[in-house]
């Protein structure tokens, strides 16, 4: 998402910020963080929110086309968005407001492994499976969902999701904090 891309840099240079100064505050690279402002790599969510944090920016100025000014989110309003490397399409379900703490999506997992692998950060997840089959890994131990079985656990613990049907599966997720 070249946007995306664009709009990290705009703000590190409005805050009169270097490479350098956000690399120390997210831990992320500055070889990498370079490459995210050319739009040369793709970037995780969780990258994305250390940067935004670094910045003290909301995560949603990176996705100003995805917002809205509403309590009720229609459908014809919803959006569905990939993040540039990912395979999942997420759709935000959840209105615009000041002080949001969750994150309703519906979120599309194709069958496989998410790219992201095994993460951690801070907030809490969880997820009500609609469609199809999901196996998330939660500090070392594996949960198997179906349809209507549903998931909540602190993000910081080391986790991973990945599809092991040769269908998409669905699940509404809700997710602190607002990443969005």
């Amino acid at each position: 998402m070249k946007e995306v891309s664009t709009k990290i840099r705009e703000l590190r240079i409005e805050k009169d910020l270097t490479l350098k100064e956000i690399s120390e505050k997210t831990g992320l690279s500055v070889s990498f963080l370079s490459q995210v402002e050319r739009a040369s790599s793709s970037i995780a969510i969780t990258s994305l929110k250390k940067i935004a944090d670094a910045l003290e920016v909301p995560i949603t100025s990176f996705f100003e086309d995805f917002s809205n000014e509403n309590f009720q989110v229609k459908k014809e309003e919803q959006k569905p968005f990939k993040l540039e490397g990912s395979s999942v399409t997420y759709t935000r379900l959840g209105g615009e407001f000041s002080g949001r703490s969750i994150e309703p999506m519906l979120v599309t997992f194709p069958p496989g492994p998410t790219p992201e692998k095994t993460f951690s950060h801070p907030g809490e997840e969880f997820y009500y499976l609609l469609e199809g089959e999901l196996i998330f890994e939660v500090d070392g131990k594996e949960y198997v969902l179906k349809p209507s079985d549903s998931i909540h656990f602190p993000s910081t613990l080391s986790h991973s999701v990945k599809n092991p049907l040769e269908v998409d599966a669905k699940v509404l997720s809700v997710v602190t904090p607002v990443i969005f």
